[in-house]
Protein backbone atom coordinates (compact mmCIF):
# COMPACT_ATOMS: atom_id res chain seq x y z
CA UNK A 1 0.00 0.00 0.00
CA UNK A 2 1.34 3.41 -1.01
CA UNK A 3 0.81 6.71 1.20
CA UNK A 4 1.23 10.23 1.91
CA UNK A 5 2.02 11.23 5.33
CA UNK A 6 -0.18 14.39 6.62
CA UNK A 7 2.39 16.22 9.13
CA UNK A 8 6.28 16.42 9.26
CA UNK A 9 6.15 16.59 12.63
CA UNK A 10 7.06 14.66 16.22
CA UNK A 11 3.85 12.32 15.55
CA UNK A 12 4.94 12.09 11.82
CA UNK A 13 8.67 10.93 12.66
CA UNK A 14 6.72 8.43 15.12
CA UNK A 15 4.58 6.86 12.24
CA UNK A 16 7.58 6.57 10.56
CA UNK A 17 9.68 4.21 12.57
CA UNK A 18 6.21 2.31 13.20
CA UNK A 19 6.01 1.76 9.63
CA UNK A 20 9.53 0.36 8.75
CA UNK A 21 9.67 -1.90 12.00
CA UNK A 22 6.18 -3.43 10.55
CA UNK A 23 7.70 -3.61 7.14
CA UNK A 24 10.86 -5.54 8.83
CA UNK A 25 8.75 -8.06 10.77
CA UNK A 26 8.25 -11.00 8.73
CA UNK A 27 5.00 -12.71 7.43
CA UNK A 28 3.68 -9.75 8.61
CA UNK A 29 1.28 -9.38 4.79
CA UNK A 30 1.08 -5.74 4.10
CA UNK A 31 3.49 -3.65 3.65
CA UNK A 32 3.31 0.00 3.36
CA UNK A 33 5.27 2.55 1.14
CA UNK A 34 5.56 5.89 2.39
CA UNK A 35 5.67 8.25 -1.19
CA UNK A 36 6.22 11.57 1.09
CA UNK A 37 5.08 13.88 3.92
CA UNK A 38 3.03 16.79 3.70
CA UNK A 39 3.94 19.73 6.37
CA UNK A 40 3.12 23.80 6.04
CA UNK A 41 6.10 23.97 7.97
CA UNK A 42 9.00 23.21 5.83
CA UNK A 43 11.24 23.14 9.29
CA UNK A 44 9.64 20.23 11.03
CA UNK A 45 10.70 18.20 8.02
CA UNK A 46 13.96 19.07 8.45
CA UNK A 47 14.09 19.13 12.04
CA UNK A 48 13.73 14.78 11.66
CA UNK A 49 15.93 14.12 8.22
CA UNK A 50 12.99 11.60 7.17
CA UNK A 51 14.41 9.26 4.49
CA UNK A 52 10.98 10.38 2.30
CA UNK A 53 10.72 13.37 0.52
CA UNK A 54 8.92 16.49 1.09
CA UNK A 55 5.65 17.09 -0.97
CA UNK A 56 4.73 20.10 -0.33
CA UNK A 57 2.43 22.38 2.35
CA UNK A 58 -0.75 20.58 3.11
CA UNK A 59 -3.23 23.20 2.26
CA UNK A 60 -2.00 23.22 -1.19
CA UNK A 61 -1.73 19.53 -1.98
CA UNK A 62 -3.90 18.09 -4.67
CA UNK A 63 -5.61 15.02 -3.36
CA UNK A 64 -4.75 12.23 -5.12
CA UNK A 65 -7.60 9.34 -5.53
CA UNK A 66 -4.80 6.13 -6.18
CA UNK A 67 -3.17 6.34 -2.59
CA UNK A 68 -4.15 5.94 0.75
CA UNK A 69 -3.19 9.11 3.55
CA UNK A 70 -2.16 8.86 7.33
CA UNK A 71 -2.82 11.68 9.37
CA UNK A 72 0.52 12.48 11.01
CA UNK A 73 -0.61 15.31 13.35
CA UNK A 74 -1.43 14.79 17.04
CA UNK A 75 -2.88 18.19 17.94
CA UNK A 76 -6.69 17.41 17.98
CA UNK A 77 -7.41 21.09 16.51
CA UNK A 78 -5.63 20.84 13.58
CA UNK A 79 -5.76 17.36 13.24
CA UNK A 80 -9.99 17.36 12.61
CA UNK A 81 -9.78 20.69 10.36
CA UNK A 82 -6.87 19.12 8.13
CA UNK A 83 -8.61 15.30 7.76
CA UNK A 84 -12.13 17.05 7.35
CA UNK A 85 -10.25 19.10 4.22
CA UNK A 86 -9.00 16.12 2.54
CA UNK A 87 -12.18 14.17 3.01
CA UNK A 88 -13.73 16.84 1.37
CA UNK A 89 -12.04 16.34 -1.45
CA UNK A 90 -12.25 12.53 -1.54
CA UNK A 91 -8.99 11.36 -0.12
CA UNK A 92 -8.62 7.58 1.49
CA UNK A 93 -7.31 6.98 4.72
CA UNK A 94 -5.01 4.51 6.09
CA UNK A 95 -5.94 2.99 9.24
CA UNK A 96 -1.93 1.58 10.60
CA UNK A 97 -2.11 -1.12 13.63
CA UNK A 98 1.90 -1.83 15.40
CA UNK A 99 2.56 -5.70 14.82
CA UNK A 100 3.08 -5.52 18.76
CA UNK A 101 -0.80 -5.15 18.95
CA UNK A 102 -2.76 -7.43 21.63
CA UNK A 103 -5.79 -7.22 19.15
CA UNK A 104 -8.86 -9.21 20.03
CA UNK A 105 -10.32 -10.35 17.29
CA UNK A 106 -13.95 -8.58 18.22
CA UNK A 107 -12.39 -5.52 18.40
CA UNK A 108 -12.85 -3.03 15.68
CA UNK A 109 -11.05 -0.02 14.65
CA UNK A 110 -12.44 2.91 12.35
CA UNK A 111 -10.91 5.06 9.48
CA UNK A 112 -7.66 6.20 9.66
CA UNK A 113 -7.09 5.14 13.70
CA UNK A 114 -3.49 4.95 14.48
CA UNK A 115 -2.75 1.92 16.93
CA UNK A 116 0.42 2.49 18.41
CA UNK A 117 3.24 -0.07 20.02
CA UNK A 118 2.43 -2.50 22.98
CA UNK A 119 -1.47 -1.43 23.04
CA UNK A 120 -4.38 -3.62 24.76
CA UNK A 121 -7.50 -3.85 22.53
CA UNK A 122 -9.28 -6.31 24.58
CA UNK A 123 -13.09 -8.07 23.43
CA UNK A 124 -15.71 -6.14 22.16
CA UNK A 125 -14.10 -2.83 22.24
CA UNK A 126 -14.10 0.01 19.97
CA UNK A 127 -12.03 2.98 18.21
CA UNK A 128 -13.47 5.39 16.33
CA UNK A 129 -12.03 6.93 13.49
CA UNK A 130 -9.15 9.30 13.57
CA UNK A 131 -8.43 8.11 17.38
CA UNK A 132 -4.71 7.81 17.94
CA UNK A 133 -4.23 5.58 20.58
CA UNK A 134 -0.99 5.77 22.11
CA UNK A 135 2.15 3.37 23.41
CA UNK A 136 1.08 1.15 26.28
CA UNK A 137 -2.54 2.11 25.77
CA UNK A 138 -5.08 -0.42 27.56
CA UNK A 139 -9.06 -0.84 26.74
CA UNK A 140 -10.40 -3.20 28.64
CA UNK A 141 -13.33 -5.10 27.53
CA UNK A 142 -16.56 -3.57 25.71
CA UNK A 143 -15.17 -0.34 26.32
CA UNK A 144 -15.66 2.00 23.36
CA UNK A 145 -14.18 5.58 21.96
CA UNK A 146 -15.58 7.88 19.65
CA UNK A 147 -14.03 10.10 17.26
CA UNK A 148 -10.84 12.03 17.25
CA UNK A 149 -9.29 11.41 20.84
CA UNK A 150 -6.05 11.15 21.64
CA UNK A 151 -5.52 8.87 24.49
CA UNK A 152 -1.11 9.51 25.69
CA UNK A 153 0.84 7.01 26.48
CA UNK A 154 -0.17 4.40 29.74
CA UNK A 155 -3.88 5.28 29.41
CA UNK A 156 -5.72 2.43 31.11
CA UNK A 157 -9.66 1.91 30.95
CA UNK A 158 -10.96 -0.47 32.54
CA UNK A 159 -14.08 -2.32 31.25
CA UNK A 160 -17.40 -0.92 29.99
CA UNK A 161 -15.54 2.42 29.44
CA UNK A 162 -17.65 4.86 26.74
CA UNK A 163 -16.07 7.82 25.81
CA UNK A 164 -17.25 10.51 23.28
CA UNK A 165 -15.43 12.90 20.76
CA UNK A 166 -12.43 15.19 20.85
CA UNK A 167 -11.26 13.95 24.11
CA UNK A 168 -7.51 14.19 25.26
CA UNK A 169 -6.52 11.66 27.75
CA UNK A 170 -2.87 12.66 29.49
CA UNK A 171 -0.04 10.06 30.25
CA UNK A 172 -1.27 7.33 33.42
CA UNK A 173 -4.99 8.91 33.52
CA UNK A 174 -7.39 5.90 33.92
CA UNK A 175 -11.11 5.10 34.59
CA UNK A 176 -12.95 2.54 36.91
CA UNK A 177 -15.29 0.26 35.08
CA UNK A 178 -18.83 1.65 33.41
CA UNK A 179 -17.40 5.05 33.15
CA UNK A 180 -18.92 7.48 31.22
CA UNK A 181 -17.50 10.50 29.50
CA UNK A 182 -18.71 13.13 26.73
CA UNK A 183 -17.32 15.29 24.21
CA UNK A 184 -14.29 18.01 24.30
CA UNK A 185 -12.82 16.94 27.56
CA UNK A 186 -9.42 17.06 28.87
CA UNK A 187 -8.38 14.46 31.29
CA UNK A 188 -5.10 15.49 33.16
CA UNK A 189 -2.57 13.48 33.48
CA UNK A 190 -2.52 10.58 36.44
CA UNK A 191 -6.04 11.14 37.02
CA UNK A 192 -8.58 8.17 37.56
CA UNK A 193 -12.27 8.81 36.38
CA UNK A 194 -14.21 7.35 39.26
CA UNK A 195 -17.54 9.48 38.25
CA UNK A 196 -19.07 10.30 34.50
CA UNK A 197 -17.50 13.18 32.86
CA UNK A 198 -20.32 15.39 30.93
CA UNK A 199 -18.94 17.78 27.23
CA UNK A 200 -16.33 19.95 27.62
CA UNK A 201 -14.43 20.03 31.10
CA UNK A 202 -11.08 19.59 32.16
CA UNK A 203 -10.47 17.31 35.09
CA UNK A 204 -7.56 17.91 37.27
CA UNK A 205 -7.31 17.16 41.24
CA UNK A 206 -4.97 19.78 42.76
CA UNK A 207 -5.44 17.66 46.07
CA UNK A 208 -5.16 14.30 46.35
CA UNK A 209 -5.84 12.23 49.73
CA UNK A 210 -3.18 10.40 51.07
CA UNK A 211 -4.04 7.12 52.79
CA UNK A 212 -1.01 5.43 54.52
CA UNK A 213 -1.77 1.67 55.55
CA UNK A 214 0.78 1.21 58.76
CA UNK A 215 0.96 -2.52 60.02
CA UNK A 216 1.24 -3.33 63.42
Amino acid sequence: MEIIIIGAGGHAAELVDYIRFSNNVENNGLKVSVLGLLDDNFDNYLKYDFEFPFLGEISKHQIRHDVHYLIGIANLEYRKIFVEFFLKQGAKFFSYVHPSVSLSSTAKIGQGVVISPNVNLGPNTYVGDFSLVNSRVSLGHDSKIGRYNFLSPNVCFSGGTEVGDENLFGINSATIPGIRIGDRNKIMAGMTLEKNVGNDEVIFYRYKERISVIKV
